[in-house]
């Protein structure tokens, strides 16, 4: 029992880590979000709309899912997603670093509890259950959520367009397609208060890719 302590006690140091590693997300403060302020949001989204959704959900599972699902970060590092979208070579090594990473947690754990945790993080990237549709889904929206909180000055052009992308992520589910349409319409008038670029040229360009 004292070496598996000993084990999971290296695997919280770990996570420490995400603390302190920060993403391209920025809070309503000015300070630039870390990966574990993100991880703690998405996994609050979870518990409020969990009773919403329209079709029955492990709430334990989808949970556990959004916490395990980032903790690779603190060894792979964030990468944010404008910088795999269009770059396969980009995308292949993120995918690498964080497939390295998940299996020396599982090696770091053993056993069952290394297993457990490495089989849902697969299963969190392969999308292949409701709840890792779900948790996918929220991780997305809450970096929405949070663009739309932060100053505008903060994105990047292609934070636009990503801001009416959403829905390839939520399409599976009634509920989240409509929290998706409530984000995106914050994302909207965000951008026509600011005056920088027209919104319809934005969707414009959407349609033609």
């Amino acid at each position: 029992m004292r070496e598996n302590l000993i084990d999971i006690l290296k695997v919280i140091k770990l996570g420490e880590k995400l603390k302190y590693e920060l993403r391209h997300s920025w809070l309503s403060t000015g300070r630039q979000e870390s990966v574990a302020e993100h991880t703690w949001r998405v996994s609050l989204m979870a518990m409020l709309i969990e009773p919403y959704l329209d079709k029955k959900v492990d709430i334990a599972k989808l949970l556990k899912m959004i916490i395990i699902h980032d903790l690779v970060e603190a060894e792979a590092r964030d990468i944010p997603a404008f910088e795999t979208m269009n770059n396969m070579e980009k995308k292949k090594e993120k995918e690498m670093n964080e497939m390295r990473a998940i299996e020396n947690i599982k090696d770091t754990l053993k056993g069952k509890l290394g297993e457990d945790i490495y089989n849902l993080w697969i299963e969190f990237e392969n999308k292949q259950s409701f709840e890792a549709k779900v948790a996918n889904a929220l991780d997305k929206l809450e970096a929405q959520i949070q663009h739309n909180e932060a100053d505008i000055s903060t994105w990047i052009d292609v934070e636009y367009q990503m801001s009416f992308m959403l829905g390839k992520h939520t399409d599976f589910n009634t509920v989240l397609t409509q929290f998706k349409d409530i984000i995106e319409e914050e994302a909207e008038i965000k951008i026509e208060n600011e005056g920088i670029v027209e919104v319809e040229n934005v969707k414009l360009n959407l349609v033609k890719q």
